[in-house]
């Protein structure tokens, strides 16, 4: 059984796989003061909860874009599991499809979607990933990325806004019916999440007109279900593309490693 751990800025993910299912996944805030023992303690919860062995793991792979989360967690998987993590990042990425022209700069979250995304079109594709950052990034139809935009993710502006202004309030993430504010809410709701539609828009726009060609566009993040307006501009909507990807890497490097030891 497979662990795939996705480090975020706001978010850790865990999930198990289990013959080519998610079986069960679930999220701890990326809390940078939490020591190894505290997060091994509510995985092995988790395990519990779930009537999970932690026997039954044999296969740990790991992104992380929180550099001080990566040590702790790796600590955490070696007390629990007894098994050395698949560190997802530079010292990796030639074994891989996916091939980058500076390593060091792209988030290792980033290379698992293209993974994901190319393992599933073999061909070339745009990620949209809804996370604390709004992530493009494109690929062309021999795996490689071509190229990355970032923008601030919803929750982000949205704190932002109402974070450094006295007078706005925190709010909901929900699109309004009208682009016309009729109070300080429906205003930065308004102007946030109708603002997005538009940026997505013109972002896949632009991408598909640089690139020469129209090409599958793969929307995924926890907030890739809140726009609604812009589902029929993707080809698909999966929550768990990281992890998809995650699995494609590890399983491209066991067999890499069988290869070269055969």
């Amino acid at each position: 059984m497979l662990l795939a751990i996705d480090i975020g800025n706001t978010d850790i993910v865990f999930a198990l796989n289990r013959d080519d299912q998610w079986i069960h996944h679930w999220r701890e805030k990326s809390d940078v003061s939490q020591l190894p023992g505290a997060f091994a303690l509510n995985l092995k919860n988790h395990f519990l909860e779930s009537d999970l062995k932690i026997a039954q793991v044999d296969t740990v792979v790991l992104s992380s874009v929180v550099p001080a989360l990566t040590p702790v967690i790796q600590n955490m998987i070696e007390i629990v599991f007894r098994l050395q993590p698949l560190i997802v990042g530079p010292d990796i990425y030639p074994q891989i499809t996916i091939k980058t022209n500076n390593p060091l700069e792209i988030g290792s979250d980033l290379v698992a979607n293209a993974a994901a995304a190319f393992a599933s079109t073999k061909d070339f594709c745009v990620v949209v990933d809804f996370g604390t950052a709004l992530t493009f990034t494109t690929v062309n139809d021999v795996g490689q990325i071509l190229g990355v935009a970032i923008a601030p993710g919803l929750k982000t502006a949205m704190k932002s806004l109402s974070g450094n202004t006295a007078q706005l309030p925190d709010v909901p993430l929900e699109v309004p019916d009208s682009v016309l504010g009729k109070d300080t809410i429906h205003a930065m709701q308004a102007g946030i999440l109708h603002g997005y539609i538009g940026l997505v828009k013109n972002m896949i726009e632009a991408i598909q007109n640089e690139i020469g060609r129209s090409c599958q566009v793969i929307a995924t993040g926890g907030l890739s279900s809140v726009l609604v307006e812009l589902h029929p501009h993707f080809d698909e909507i999966n929550a768990l593309l990281t992890l998809d990807g995650l699995k494609v890497i590890a399983e491209e490097i066991s067999h890499g490693n069988q290869d070269s030891n055969g």
